[in-house]
């Protein structure tokens, strides 16, 4: 037996009280585990220039980006779901607490350092409480359509932030958080394009993209970077304009708790719930994506589990609020990554860097970074999946590209909160206005529903009415209306309505005060008012608002056919009276 074979058996039934470890990494398989290895390596190779670069929005010294796919990782991959989530820093959480703390003290300074901790350690404890709640139903509101735009939206949105660099225009000073600003300062600064570093991205990107048509396998990223790192060291191509990253400060983080006192943290629970909404949100899309993508099922409440062990892992090691980060998750997908296997390596690989290869990052050009960057965000944007949602459902890509437009051009938290938001109206403007029938008999003489025109009835005597959604308070005046206007308007006298209930599961308060008003209508109109095909949870509904005890039990039918026979009964005997004497 291999020692992976041995791990895998070890850690297969490991539990801590009533929490499964490591089911992003387990069940795997020896073959799996290499896999995922070399697409750990592939993923380091582009994301270590990357998470360096989020430094700049935090306002944090330059090392602390490598500490965040450090420790963090590993308490994800330890306790989190996603086989395929990367968590580490993310530009929308840097944004957040940095705009929030940059009042409180210098950026990059101690004293600012101590409080990017212990907003940290805040975020992980209100994710704690938030499992604790079960909060992970919130990615039920994220549907695919959103999804889809949400992907769209974080692309855009970081293609854009990659503009600046790619031009060689500098940007040292002037920190742009929205993306209006920093197309606004790439256009604003055209003048000042370096075309040796322009030059040097469009490289890079063409390589990639060509590599990928040629063999997707193929790590035109990794050798990107190696190549210009040499280049950076050797040609001195910093001569020609092209910025480095500069120098990177090396060693293995040193691990302590934050200085805390009771006002100073009670101060920072607003930024710190601030951050723990986005993470849910966002790392809840970005985790749903994937899982759809691979046809696996997701474990949101676990994943929130691994989010907070992440952050708690940051807040003691130097580093700063991460988050479950769409671009680099991409990154490692595009990569062959199946498991987190691939982001223990990732960690693995970042602690070597660490310990030996930081003086060596600092030739790496800030171009190279942007280009691969930037192939990765347009890659996000599944022109296919828009595609396919316009031609099935115009209604839902007008949702896909309105979350798509707010995540890039507003936020992400205010685009997913936005689209959730659109969503649930969108649902219950189906249940607002829903499709209602009149039944009639086809050739065949079956009862099929027929869209109502004025005049319409069942037969003579007899309207059945079909209501495709709950009655509730808003939409029971529809309700009402269609029913009277189909019996003033029907071609010969109402005798019987029935309601055929066969969409209806929910009768609310208003919608039952309506039907004991609409009953009170037809009763002095002598229409007899019947509800067919009822299941168990409306029967209940009847009963508790009084409607069963009002318009008699014996008008109220689990099947269409009882309530047929009921009036056909009830016109025999009619007619019976009639020619009694």
């Amino acid at each position: 037996m291999t020692i992976t074979q041995t791990l895998l058996k070890y850690y297969r039934n490991r539990r801590w009280p009533n929490i499964p470890l490591a089911r992003g990494v387990i069940p795997n398989t020896q073959q799996g585990v290499i896999n995922d290895a070399k697409a750990g390596i592939a993923l380091a190779s582009v994301n270590i220039p990357q998470v360096l670069g989020y430094t700049s929005i935090a306002g944090t010294p330059i090392v602390t980006g490598l500490y965040t796919v450090l420790l963090p990782l590993l308490g994800f991959a330890l306790f989190g779901a996603s086989r395929h989530l990367v968590v580490a820093a993310d530009s929308a959480t840097a944004a957040i607490f940095a705009n929030g703390l940059s009042g409180m003290a210098t950026p990059a300074s101690a004293a600012y350092m101590n409080l990017v901790a212990i907003v940290a350690l805040l975020t992980a404890g209100i994710l704690l409480i938030a499992r604790w709640l079960k909060l992970g139903f919130v990615a039920d509101f994220l549907s695919r359509t959103i999804l889809t735009g949400f992907l769209a939206g974080v692309g855009l949105q970081v293609s854009i932030a990659m503009l600046a660099p790619l031009l060689g225009i500098r940007n040292q000073t002037h920190q742009t958080h929205t993306t209006w600003s920093q197309l606004d300062y790439a256009i604003t600064h055209l003048p000042s394009i370096n075309l040796p570093t322009l030059c040097l991205g469009i490289t890079v990107i063409a390589a990639i993209l060509i590599g990928k048509q040629i063999n997707p396998r193929f790590p035109v990223a990794m050798i990107a970077v190696l190549t210009s790192i040499l280049a950076g060291k050797y040609l001195a191509i910093a001569n020609w304009g092209i910025a480095l990253i500069g120098p990177v400060p090396g060693g293995l983080p040193q691990l302590s708790w934050p200085d805390m006192t009771w006002h100073g943290t009670l101060t920072l629970i607003p930024l710190a719930l601030s951050c723990a909404v986005i993470i849910i949100a966002q790392s809840a899309a970005t985790a749903r994506i994937y899982a759809l993508q691979f046809q696996e099922t997701e474990d949101e409440n676990a994943n929130i589990l691994g989010l907070a062990a992440a952050n708690a892992a940051a807040a003691v090691s130097g580093a700063f609020v991460v988050n479950g980060s769409p671009t680099q998750t991409a990154m490692a997908v595009q990569a062959g990554a199946q498991s987190q296997v691939a982001q223990i390596v990732f960690a693995g690989i970042v602690a070597i860097a660490l310990m030996f290869l930081t003086d060596w990052l600092a030739y790496l050009p800030h171009a190279v970074l942007a280009a691969i960057v930037f192939t990765i965000a347009i890659g996000m944007i599944h022109g296919s999946a828009l595609k396919a949602i316009y031609q099935e459902s115009p209604g839902e890509f007008k949702l896909a590209i309105i979350t798509a437009m707010t995540v890039a051009l507003v936020g992400v938290e205010q685009g997913l909160l936005f689209a959730a938001l659109l969503s649930l109206l969108h649902h219950v403007s189906h249940s607002y206005n829903p499709h209602c029938a009149i039944l009639q008999a086809n050739m065949e003489g079956n009862l099929v529903t027929q869209a109502i025109e004025p005049g319409a009835t069942t037969q003579a005597g007899l309207i059945i009415y079909h209501f495709g959604a709950d009655l509730f308070y808003a939409n029971e005046h529809r309700f009402s209306a269609d029913i009277h206007s189909l019996i003033s308007q029907a071609a010969t006298p109402v005798q019987c309505l029935i309601i055929d209930a066969s969409a209806m599961t929910h009768i609310d308060y208003s919608a039952a005060q309506s039907l004991r008003q609409l009953d009170d209508q037809l009763q002095q109109q002598n229409i007899t008012l019947l509800f067919a095909r009822c299941d168990s949870a409306l029967i209940d509904d009847l009963n508790r608002h009084h409607i069963t005890e009002k318009i008699g039990a014996a008008h109220i039918f689990t099947t269409l056919h009882a309530a047929l026979k009921y009036w056909s009964d009830a016109c025999k005997t009619d007619a019976r009276r009639e020619k009694t004497p």
